[in-house]
């Protein structure tokens, strides 16, 4: 049983969250993490990060009971003792996503594209390579034709010309959202998915299988991929203060940032009750 006063599931965004700004998770975090689970609570890691990360997560989220990966799009049930369960597993058709993206360009001119389309471990993604993309490592040169000729998890695209949240600001009254879903995670791209895809609905995947109401859920974010689910999540929501703007807006807690592990902090005071 959960304890009184706590609520009864936890999400946590990873990057710029949880995770610290050299890309590691203290052992401090982890510890209080396993306390979490120890009083009870299920947690979740909920990032825009793809499958093809699932290993890369589970590390810096050890405690996670289930995972919302790609903003949502896939969702894994990692608590069953016979391995892990896909819950969710939404992707955008090529011949959509080619639509759309036109109309952006005759918007906003030229874009950079890269999309998702791969769920084997470390895949690449596939496009046109910039040099802002933090990740070169993992990124593989292809056409557009041959990008768009599949199913895709989800793309990211720029322009030399808009800040990012400008070039959202534009996407979304482009884009329907019975077509896609259109967020951005900080990395100086728009995200689009598949419609009916965010992180709130991912987690009332989650929350659905447990039998909790999101008035009992307690959130953690920093960017706007993390403001469906506060809207969604009733317990609280809590952002750390390295987060956007509209997300510390959108708070009703701001906590310290990611590189002083901000979400342990709290839940270790929250714990301590």
């Amino acid at each position: 049983m959960t304890r009184p006063g706590l609520p009864k599931l936890i999400a946590t965004d990873l990057d710029g969250t949880l995770v610290r700004s050299d890309d590691t998770v203290s052992a401090y975090t982890h510890e209080v993490l396993d306390r979490v689970r120890a009083a009870g609570i299920p947690v979740v890691g909920a990032t825009g990060r793809g499958p093809r990360l699932t290993e890369l997560t589970r590390n810096d989220i050890r405690a996670a009971d289930f995972l919302v990966m790609a903003g949502g799009g896939r969702v894994v049930d990692q608590s069953d003792p016979t391995g892990p369960v896909v819950l969710r597993d939404e992707r955008l058709r090529g011949e959509v996503l080619t639509a759309l993206l036109t109309d952006l360009e005759a918007a906003v001119g030229p874009l950079t594209v890269m999309v998702e389309a791969s769920d084997e471990h470390d895949a690449p993604l596939w496009g046109d390579y910039h040099p802002s993309w933090p990740y070169p490592d993992r990124f593989e040169a292809r056409s557009r034709a041959e990008c768009l000729s599949c199913d895709v998890i989800k793309a990211f695209a720029r322009t030399a010309d808009h800040h990012v949240d400008e070039l959202l600001d534009v996407a979304r009254q482009i884009i329907p959202s019975d077509v896609a879903t259109v967020t951005q995670a900080g990395l100086g791209f728009i995200e689009i998915c598949p419609p009916g895809v965010d992180k709130a609905t991912g987690l009332s995947v989650v929350a659905q299988s447990l039998g909790v109401d999101p008035a009992e859920v307690l959130v953690f974010g920093d960017m706007p991929n993390d403001l469906p689910m506060f809207a969604w999540a009733g317990w609280s929501r809590v952002a750390v203060s390295n987060a956007h703007p509209t997300v510390r807006a959108a708070a009703d807690e701001v906590i310290l940032r990611n590189d002083d592990d901000g979400v342990a902090v709290y839940l270790d005071r929250l714990l301590s009750r």
